[in-house]
């Protein structure tokens, strides 16, 4: 078994105890007065338990229990010489470490149990002597085994609240640094969200007519597609500016453009017809909104835009030739968006789709309490694709009139 490395502070303070009371008995000094005759004669037999309690002292906070049990013996049999003050000194610190470093046990016990010897000891005294000058034995009692006591138990106390302290604090810097991770994480989902569905629409179509005008042979055909193409490009840098726009920290006088809502569903719409237009798609907006319909919530509408937007991409990417229906409703304290488009069987040219819209529409909707659903289906007798969401509006977060 490996013992505990002494500490430094501990060598010190025996080697300065040790120095000292060297020092007293070269000089003579003893505890004992002149006129005591001690049961153990001579000057020698006082350094024993100097030595004793000043080797003890390197194990103060080690062992601190043993010291001042081993120390008790020592200060006692000192009282046995002509006694040396420095074996009391130190014997008055063991008792202070042994409350300091002891076990939380012993540092209750021993303020007690050094408070109790006090007393026993000051009434015997003064029993035996009966003379005041029996207090002052329970003084020196006190001094050397009471009042390092209290004052290791306040010491104690001091360093076990400012450790407390220190953990709540790392405590809370650590919840602090996993809510910002969190906020992070979070904010990077919504972006990741936010220029996916800003700019897959236009690279979607970009990709679709670019593969047209390589794989035909047709110069009409070509430069229909590159209009197309040169549309999406510009529409895509609008759009990624927009979002730079919202990232940068802006101070004063340059605003961030608004976010996207619902009137712009028909100018998207119609660009989706324009970009299908290659691929035998057609688009119909149903707005089945009531036309005095308080305005929604501005992440309501924002979803809802986003949603539309997707799903008209993923049409571009799979849909087979048909009509595309995007559809809104509001009841219930909810709008409901519906798109519907022939199910995806033809070949030809697609944009390559890892199915990140589908996660980002779906988390988009719960994030607001909504439901989503999107999957195949039968409609009169004919497959389709059908992405609905159903997004929740509270009466009081919707927008005020103007």
């Amino acid at each position: 078994m490996r013992l505990p490395r002494t500490h430094r502070d501990d060598v010190l303070i025996a080697a300065a105890g040790l120095a000292c009371g060297l020092l007293l008995w070269a000089f003579g000094l003893h505890s004992q007065g002149p006129g005591h005759r001690p049961p153990v004669p001579g000057r020698w037999p006082t350094l024993v338990p100097l030595f004793a309690v000043t080797a003890l002292a390197m194990v103060r906070r080690t062992r601190p229990q043993t010291a001042l049990a081993v120390g008790t013996v020592a200060v006692v049999a000192d009282q046995f010489t002509r006694g040396n003050l420095m074996t009391i000194v130190m014997f008055a610190d063991l008792v202070y470490a042994a409350v300091v470093y002891g076990t939380p046990a012993a540092a209750r016990r021993i303020p007690v149990s050094t408070g109790l010897i006090t007393i026993v000891v000051t009434l015997g005294f003064l029993a035996w002597f009966r003379e005041p000058v029996a207090l002052l034995i329970g003084v020196v009692t006190a001094l050397i085994t009471f009042f390092p006591a209290i004052t290791g138990a306040v010491v104690r106390n001091h360093r076990e609240a400012a450790d407390a302290a220190r953990l709540r604090a790392e405590q809370t810097a650590l919840l602090a640094e996993m809510d910002r991770r969190q906020a992070v994480i979070a904010e990077r989902s919504r972006m990741a969200r936010e220029l996916h569905d800003m700019v897959a629409n236009h690279l979607s179509a970009i990709a679709i007519h670019s593969t047209a005008a390589l794989s035909l042979d047709d110069p009409e055909t070509s430069r229909d597609a590159l209009g197309v193409i040169r549309e999406n490009s510009v529409d895509g840098l609008a759009e990624m500016r927009r979002l730079i726009g919202l990232l940068r920290d802006t101070s004063g006088h340059d605003a961030p453009a608004a976010a996207p809502t619902l009137d712009g569903l028909d100018a998207l719409v119609r660009q989706a017809g324009a970009n299908g237009a290659a691929s035998g798609l057609t688009f119909r907006l149903v707005d089945g909104r009531a036309p005095a319909a308080e305005p929604l919530p501005a992440p309501v509408e924002l979803a809802a835009y986003r949603i539309v937007q997707e799903s008209l991409t993923n049409t571009l990417k799979h849909a087979d030739p048909g009509e595309v229906t995007v559809a809104l409703h509001s009841a219930d304290h909810a709008l409901t968006v519906r798109v519907t488009s022939p199910f995806g069987t033809r070949p030809g040219p697609r944009a390559p789709g890892s199915g990140a819209g589908l996660v980002g529409m779906r988390e988009r909707v719960a994030l607001l309490g909504g439901a989503f659903e999107a999957g195949p289906a039968e409609h009169r007798g004919e497959k389709i694709w059908r992405v609905r969401a159903e997004l929740p509006v509270a009466e009081d977060d919707k927008e005020p009139s103007a």
